[in-house]
């Protein structure tokens, strides 16, 4: 999916919750502290290349270094360049101010699942881009999913949270705060 197929594809879902939901998860990317911080893991079927290639993409693009991702990989390959051969032990060493982003289209297993709440319980921020994984979502600290059903697949939602890490924030008025706020707590307004 190119830049123009994105824009075009957050045009058509801007009256949607989907744009500002993929914007606040984007900005929450932006907290990891330093380069190589940022860790990127899936699940042994499906390791986020793609989408650890766009978030280097908007690191360098937008001049965050913070949002260079490191791909945490199952089974790297002994002989794979330098970061490719990053593994699970990595997140054995998250500490607090680098971010696990679980990008899990399928359940996360449970060898996933321990490492994600070692992590946390070692001060990394956890954010996770599923399918509605609740034992994902529990221990995510902010976490987004794409149900099957959703207007978008889950490949559109991984493009969207990625340029939206590399975008400027929006500034935002006291009311579209207070709208955003009184949303949360109430849920959404659902009309008749």
């Amino acid at each position: 999916m190119d830049a123009g197929s994105v824009a075009f594809l957050r045009e058509v879902l801007e009256s949607t919750p989907w744009i500002e939901r993929t914007r606040e998860l984007g900005m929450a990317l932006r907290a990891t502290r330093s380069p190589g911080g940022l860790l990127v893991v899936g699940t042994p079927a499906d390791e986020p290349w793609h989408l650890t290639a766009h978030l280097g993409d908007e690191a360098r693009l937008s001049g965050l270094p913070q949002l260079a991702p490191t791909l945490v990989r199952w089974t790297p390959a002994p002989d794979a360049p330098a970061h490719l051969r990053v593994g699970l032990e990595r997140i054995e060493r998250a500490e607090r101010g680098e971010t696990l982003f679980v990008v899990a289209e399928d359940r996360a297993p449970e060898a996933l699942l321990e490492r994600v709440g070692d992590a946390r319980r070692t001060g990394a921020t956890i954010l996770a881009l599923d399918c509605g994984d609740p034992d994902l979502e529990g221990l995510a600290h902010d976490a987004l999913a794409v149900p099957v059903q959703a207007p978008l697949s889950f490949d559109g939602a991984q493009h969207l949270v990625s340029m939206a890490a590399g975008e400027a924030p929006r500034r935002q008025g006291i009311r579209d705060r207070l709208a955003r706020l009184l949303e949360r707590l109430s849920g959404p307004h659902v009309p008749d």
